[in-house]
C-alpha cells in the first residue's frame, strides 16, 4: 500500500476532481463530477492517477477539458470528433490555449420586449399584469426564454380558471424546498475550499431533483384519492 507521502509527492501541482470542478464549473454549469468521468472514458481528458487511485489533473489536463467542452457546447460536434481533433493537437505539440476555436455558432440568448413576450407565450396583458403584481413573474425590460414558458404555463392553467393569485403558495413552496436544500448543504456551504464549493453545485440539482420526484409522487397519490 503507497504511503500518503508518496502520494502527495507524485501529485504535488495536480488538482483533484473537486478542484477541477471548481476551476471551471462557472464556464461551464453543467460539468459535473459524473460528467467528468464520462469524459475521462470517452477520452476527452486523460488525468492521471496516484497510486491509491486518485484522479489528478495537471493544468494541460485542464485546457484540453476546456477546449473540448467550448468544442461541445458552442460547436455541437460529437466527442468523436472532439477527441480526435484534441489528439492531434497533442501528436502536434500543440498547446490547447493555442489554438483558437471556430466562431461559436451557439446563437446568443434570446431577450423579449414585454409585447414579445405576450406574443409569444400567447397571453393577454392582464395575465402578465397579474403574474407580476403576484410576484410570479419579476417585471423587467425584457424577459428570457424561461420567462416564456413561464408565462406559456400561466395561460394554460387560466383556461382552468388557475390564476396567478393561486399560485402564490407553489412559488412559496419552492422556495421552502430551496431552505431545505440549504440547510442539508450548510456543512458544506460553510466551508471556503475550491472542494466544497464544487461538491456543494452538484450537490443541490441532485437534491432538487429527487424533492421534485418526491412532491410529484405526492401529487400523484392525492390525485389518485380525488379521483377514486
Amino acid at each position: 500500500m503507497a504511503s500518503p507521502a508518496r502520494d502527495r509527492s507524485g501529485s504535488a501541482g495536480l488538482l483533484s476532481i473537486g478542484q477541477v470542478l471548481a476551476r471551471l464549473t462557472p464556464e461551464f454549469p453543467e460539468l459535473t463530477s459524473s460528467k467528468l468521468r464520462f469524459l475521462e472514458v470517452q477520452g476527452i481528458v486523460k488525468p492521471s492517477r496516484t497510486e491509491s487511485g486518485y484522479r489528478k489533473f495537471s493544468a494541460a489536463d485542464i485546457e484540453r477539458l476546456r477546449l473540448g467542452l467550448v468544442l461541445q457546447r458552442d460547436h455541437y460536434l460529437p466527442l468523436s470528433i472532439i477527441r480526435e481533433q484534441l489528439d492531434e493537437i497533442d501528436a502536434n505539440g500543440t498547446a490547447a490555449t493555442s489554438l483558437a476555436p471556430p466562431p461559436s455558432i451557439a446563437p446568443a440568448p434570446r431577450r423579449y420586449r414585454r409585447d414579445e413576450l405576450l406574443t409569444a407565450a400567447g397571453a393577454g396583458p392582464q395575465l402578465l399584469n397579474d403574474a407580476i403584481s403576484t410576484g410570479i413573474i419579476t417585471a423587467s425590460d425584457t424577459y428570457s426564454e424561461a420567462t416564456v414558458a413561464l408565462l406559456r404555463g400561466l395561460v394554460a392553467l387560466d383556461r382552468h380558471g388557475i390564476e396567478p393569485r393561486h399560485l402564490r403558495a407553489v412559488r412559496q413552496g419552492a422556495e421552502r424546498e430551496v431552505a431545505l436544500i440549504e440547510s442539508a448543504m450548510s456543512a458544506l456551504l460553510r466551508r471556503t475550499d475550491a472542494a466544497s464549493r464544487a461538491k456543494a453545485s452538484e450537490m443541490a440539482p441532485e437534491l432538487a431533483a429527487k424533492l421534485d420526484e418526491v412532491r410529484g409522487l405526492f401529487v400523484k397519490d392525492a390525485l389518485s384519492r380525488v379521483l377514486s
